[in-house]
C-alpha cells in the first residue's frame, strides 16, 4: 500500500469517528481540559450509557485518554488542536445554513460560542 493510501485511510478512518454529533459535543465540552462521565452527561443530556459507548469509541480511535482517581475516570483529548481543527471547519458549512431559513445564524452563533473560553473549569 502507498504512502497516499495509509493517509487517506487515515483520515477517512478520523472523519469517520468524527462523524457523530456527540463525539463532536465530546471533544467541545473536553476542549478546556478534563470532564468525567457525569459532567459530559450534564452537558450533552444524554444517559450515562451513551456518553460511555461515544467515549469508548474515542478512546478506542486514541482521540481521547482517561486518568483513574479513585471511583472516578476523567477524560481529556490526547490532542486538543483536535476541538481548533473542528473549529475551523466550520467555515465548510456556513454555505448550508443559507439554505435553511431556521438556520442563517446558527454557525455564526457555535463559532462565537466555541470562541469564548469555558466557564467553570
Amino acid at each position: 500500500m502507498d504512502e497516499r493510501a495509509v493517509v487517506k485511510n487515515e483520515l477517512a478512518r478520523l472523519l469517520g469517528v468524527l462523524s457523530h454529533p456527540h463525539r463532536i459535543r465530546i471533544v467541545e465540552e473536553l476542549r478546556d481540559g478534563e470532564k468525567d462521565v457525569s459532567g459530559l452527561q450534564a452537558a450533552l443530556g444524554v444517559s450515562q450509557s451513551v456518553v460511555s459507548q461515544h467515549l469508548a469509541t474515542l478512546r478506542a480511535s486514541r482521540m481521547v485518554a482517561e486518568r483513574r482517581e479513585g471511583r472516578h475516570v476523567f477524560y481529556r483529548l490526547v490532542q486538543p488542536e483536535l476541538f481548533a481543527w473542528l473549529a475551523d471547519g466550520l467555515a465548510f458549512v456556513s454555505g448550508e445554513e443559507r439554505r435553511l431559513a431556521s438556520g442563517r445564524n446558527a454557525v455564526e452563533q457555535v463559532r462565537e460560542l466555541w470562541a469564548e473560553p469555558v466557564s467553570g473549569d
